[in-house]
């Protein structure tokens, strides 16, 4: 995975991410077989900011159902990054 825009697919925008923007920590949703460390480079070269550090988390689609089909939403990675106290803040999230 080479491409940034490859490992990094879009934000979670939710209230409880909005809240840990304060903290300078922004929540992506990222490629499944993208560990911390790709994160950290796309994150650092899309944006242009220091990143100091990287949680990743699996998460397990949920059971849906479409009348008496049963189904299951896709399983996706969710990364929550923190920028480093000298870092600016990400600019696609000011305006939220």
């Amino acid at each position: 995975m080479t491409n940034p825009h490859d490992i990094i697919i879009k934000p979670v925008v939710t209230e409880n991410s909005m809240m840990e923007m304060a903290e300078k920590k922004y929540t992506f949703v990222v490629a499944k077989k993208a560990n911390k460390i790709e994160i950290k480079k796309a994150v650092e070269k899309i944006f242009d900011v220091k990143v100091e550090k990287v949680n990743t988390m699996n998460m397990i689609g949920k059971m849906k159902r479409m009348g008496k089909h049963i189904g299951r939403r896709s399983n996706w990675k969710k990364a929550v990054v923190t920028l480093t106290d000298g870092s600016k803040g990400i600019e696609f999230f000011e305006g939220m």
